[in-house]
């Protein structure tokens, strides 16, 4: 969160454009979008006199930052990307030909 506690907003990398995964990357750019939405939403209902959206927006608020949490702790794990594809992940910098020790 910024300091002003809006969400910080993560950019998409418009270089990898693999129109058929949904990647880490495109994950974490749409929650970020997401969660300064609702984050900006629930600013503007301060003090109004809905309470039941407001405690739907907090709610989800709340989920969102917990997915966005479970997102970022699955895409630093290669075990959890070799569940879900069945291959290895590549790494920056190193090529097939090379060892992965």
């Amino acid at each position: 969160m910024t300091s002003a506690g809006q969400p910080e907003l993560v950019g998409r990398n418009e270089a990898d454009d693999d129109y058929d995964l949904l990647t880490y990357g495109e994950v974490a750019a749409r929650l970020s979008e997401e969660l300064a939405a609702v984050s900006e939403r629930i600013a503007e209902l301060e003090g109004s006199a809905d309470r039941s959206e407001l405690q739907a927006l907090r709610d989800r608020l709340a989920l969102l930052t917990a997915t966005k949490h479970r997102y970022e702790q699955q895409a630093q794990t290669a075990d959890v990307f070799m569940k879900r594809f069945g291959v290895t992940p590549r790494r920056p910098g190193v090529t097939e030909n090379q060892d992965s020790s």
